[in-house]
């Protein structure tokens, strides 16, 4: 079966290591951060200026002065700091900034990100991906496996604008937890109920698959 969004984020949120300082990018990453155990500190970062984000606020306790790079509210934690864009970005450019999860519309299998531009529709911009994916040497990317006409975006060759070169190191979609190595995407996880059968041929891009590939521990 596979994951809706939130689940993609609670996956994610393992890879969150005590003591990180994390960037959420616009989408399925700003789930992260309500999915992070309790047990460890962790500061999340957002490039409009905001460090220490908390979860998202509960309906009917949001501040509209307070938000995200993508607009939406969010919650702060005791300790936090508001900056402008031009300390945050020094922040970033300085790799001050531990693990960085973006969302994407492509990722090829040399570790090419595609997630700001598609020709001939409307998108919001690039935001900050452009010096986030040039910084930062750890990117976990969330997307979801295929477009909406079925389409793969897990792909030999990104077919859109790049953001990035080679510099994604791992993608959790709803079907697959995925390694880009050296030779190509490594299967690493599937979703519960999901055959590898089932991922390869949602998957363009060819896929190391070595011995039995385990599920994903969402809970």
């Amino acid at each position: 079966m596979a994951l809706d969004k939130n689940q993609i984020a609670k996956r994610i949120a393992k890879e969150v290591k005590d003591g990180y300082f994390v960037n959420l990018g616009i989408g399925i990453p700003t789930l992260v951060a309500n999915y992070v155990r309790h047990d460890i500190a962790v500061e999340f970062q957002s490039e409009n200026g905001v460090l220490g984000m908390g979860p998202f606020p509960f309906e009917g306790e949001e501040d509209a002065d307070i938000i995200n790079a993508g607009k939406q509210t969010i919650t702060t934690l005791d300790g936090a700091s508001f900056f402008d864009s031009a300390f945050s970005f020094g922040m970033i450019r300085a790799q001050k900034v531990d693990l960085t999860i973006l969302g994407a519309m492509e990722v090829s299998e040399n570790g090419d990100i595609a997630n700001w531009k598609i020709p001939g529709k409307m998108v919001k911009g690039m935001g900050g991906a452009m010096d986030l994916v040039a910084s930062a040497e750890n990117i976990i990317v969330a997307m979801m496996h295929v477009n909406k006409a079925g389409e793969s975006k897990i792909l030999k060759r990104c077919t859109l604008p790049l953001t990035g070169v080679g510099c994604v190191k791992k993608v959790v979609t709803e079907l697959a937890v995925l390694e880009i190595t050296p030779k190509g995407f490594q299967l690493l996880e599937r979703a519960p109920g999901v055959s590898v059968d089932d991922i390869i041929a949602a998957t363009e891009a060819d896929l190391i698959i070595e011995g039995t590939i385990p599920e994903m521990q969402i809970d």
